[in-house]
């Protein structure tokens, strides 16, 4: 298989650009909501995404229906699918610093006032219940966003949108978008075989 120059050099740019933040989606229903949600991490730069589906009613089946829905960008990211939440938060924890969920409690921080540049995940719930109080035990803290509205509340793509875009915004100030993926280190590096072989299946599947 041969690579095209310009081909190879935006697997090696977008590789190099993704950062070691995740979402975790715990019950969300519509195939929509999480193909927009997977559309705005590739746009920021993420690798990973957690779906977490304990009602019986869910299935992982559902999943597939985001071929439709996520314009493409599905085959390029990792989904790891749990059932279990202290499985899935225990896979988290070994991999992220901080873990924040959407939920609006006493304790809730504005996104804007809280450091984002960790090694961090960000937990939303569904579309009707929110973040479920297990889930939360796992969780460092609460974020919101702030609102003006009569309303306050947002479509779960929408909150996700806006959260990761301001992370991604205190990260460019930060100087943590690497465009080169030698000096992106390890991570970037094995996000750059996936694509390779992501690559690879394409064009095998397409011959």
């Amino acid at each position: 298989m041969i690579i095209s120059e310009k081909r190879w050099d935006k697997l090696q740019r977008t590789a190099a650009l993704r950062q070691q933040m995740t979402v975790v989606l715990e019950n969300v229903h519509d195939p929509h909501n999480i193909g927009a949600v997977l559309r705005s991490c590739d746009a920021v730069g993420i690798q990973e995404v957690y779906v977490l589906y304990t009602d019986d009613h869910l299935k992982e089946a559902r999943l597939h229906d985001l071929n439709t829905t996520s314009t493409g960008v599905k085959k390029w990211l990792h989904i790891n699918f749990f059932r279990d939440v202290e499985k899935c938060f225990e896979q988290i924890k070994q991999k992220y610093d901080v873990v924040y969920a959407t939920h609006m409690d006493r304790e809730s921080q504005s996104a804007y006032d809280l450091d984002l540049t960790q090694k961090i995940a960000f937990v939303f719930g569904n579309e009707h219940v929110g973040v479920s109080q297990e889930s939360l035990s796992y969780c460092d803290g609460n974020l919101l966003i702030p609102q003006m509205g009569m309303v306050q509340s947002l479509n779960i793509s929408v909150a996700c949108a806006v959260t990761i875009f301001e992370a991604m915004r205190q990260r460019i100030e930060k100087g943590m978008y690497q465009e080169d993926v030698e000096a992106s280190g390890d991570y970037n590096r094995k996000v750059l075989d996936h694509f390779v072989k992501t690559h690879q299946a394409s064009y095998l599947k397409d011959k």
